[in-house]
């Protein structure tokens, strides 16, 4: 099977194209240049130089949010474009969890994604890596960041990855002392959305054009206004 993924979320912008699990091609750009500048022009970069059409494409995978409004809707729009055309179906992926599979490959361990989501708030959840995948132990929302560090266990080591970990580095370590741990993998997450993709896609999970929808956990400031 073979996925295009996309990640929009942020500056931190990627688009990767895997067979089943396997990464065949990526590219990552961490820019304030926007999506709506650059995403096209990746995807086609990467099907030319892996000589594919895109029409060999079997589905597709969009870290669907949280993060960016503006990314996100630039990356729902490209893929549901894709979709419309091609009849193929979209996985949507947390960018959360995305980003907790970055970190899940080494034992058991606590991994926390922590988004600066500006307006003194960030996007964050609490997975645990087991033998079978992760799991939840606390969900994803918009938390101030006092709030979510008080619901962390306080005597486990947590491996922490997301801009919010240098945004709020002295709250974090004020609350968890060492056993916070910083994570120094690239904030990237095509790949991994690509990987949460194939299993939905291979499990019929995939939806269409019509009723995939982005992951924004908050109202946007238009809605607020409302």
């Amino acid at each position: 099977m073979y996925i295009l993924a996309v990640d929009t979320c942020d500056t931190a912008g990627s688009a990767a194209v895997l067979k089943n699990k396997q990464v065949l091609g990526e590219i990552n750009i961490d820019s304030p240049v926007t999506h709506s500048e650059r995403l096209m022009d990746s995807i086609d970069f990467l099907l030319r130089r892996l000589n594919m059409d895109i029409r060999r494409i079997d589905g597709y995978a969009i870290a669907a949010g949280p993060g960016s409004f503006t990314g996100i809707r630039i990356g729902m729009s490209t893929v549901k474009s894709f979709s419309f055309s091609s009849g193929k179906p979209i996985a949507t992926v947390s960018r959360l969890k995305a980003l907790a599979y970055k970190l899940s490959g080494e034992g058991n361990r606590l991994i926390c994604p922590f988004l600066d989501a500006k307006k003194n708030q960030v996007y964050a959840a609490l997975y645990e890596k087991q033998i079978d995948g992760v799991k939840i132990n606390i969900p994803e929302g918009s938390y101030y960041p006092d709030e979510f560090l008080s619901r962390l266990p306080s005597r486990r080591v947590i491996h922490f990855i997301g801009s919010g970990t240098d945004a709020y580095r002295e709250n974090i370590r004020n609350r968890l002392k060492d056993c916070a741990v910083a994570s120094g993998r690239s904030p990237f997450a095509a790949y991994e959305a690509g990987r949460l993709g194939y299993e939905m896609l291979k499990l019929n999970q995939g939806k269409d054009y019509r009723k995939a929808s982005p992951i924004y956990l908050r109202k946007s400031q238009a809605e607020e206004k409302h």
